[in-house]
């Protein structure tokens, strides 16, 4: 009788355990979000187009972090497409070249991909810039 108590115990301490586990993971999320500084919207055509900001994460810059970022026609069209890490300081910069653009109205999406350890949880959090293109 002593055994089967003290088995019962040792089976509830390990559901336990297991049910602990399986919340925690749910809970378990990386979000880190590219921040823009100084956003430029006007350019002419010829002009480099650069755009360079910060990634967030708990309210710090946050180093290693993979970013996306794309360049869509007003259609949604994709006209390039990057890849770039976040530095040391958590800061990061894309350049897009604009002397093959047509005048027009153009999105940049850049998106945190997060670090590769965090990959399995990432949110994938973005930020979209509105930009002219002017001749």
């Amino acid at each position: 009788m002593m055994i089967e108590a003290r088995s019962k115990s040792i089976l509830l301490i390990i559901l336990a355990f297991l049910i602990s586990g399986l919340f925690s993971e749910v809970n378990a999320t990386h979000i880190s979000k590219p921040i823009l500084s100084g956003a430029r919207t006007e350019y002419t055509q010829g002009e480099k187009i650069v755009v360079s900001g910060w990634v967030n994460y708990q309210d710090q810059p946050t180093s290693d972090v993979l970013l996306n970022a794309k360049l869509l026609r007003a259609d949604g069209a994709e006209v390039v497409e990057t890849f770039n890490i976040s530095d040391k300081q958590g800061k990061f910069s894309f350049e897009f070249e604009a002397n093959r653009l047509l005048p027009g109205s153009y999105q940049i999406i850049i998106t945190s991909q997060c670090l590769e350890v965090h990959r399995p949880v990432c949110t994938y959090q973005s930020t979209t810039l509105a930009i002219d293109v002017k001749k």
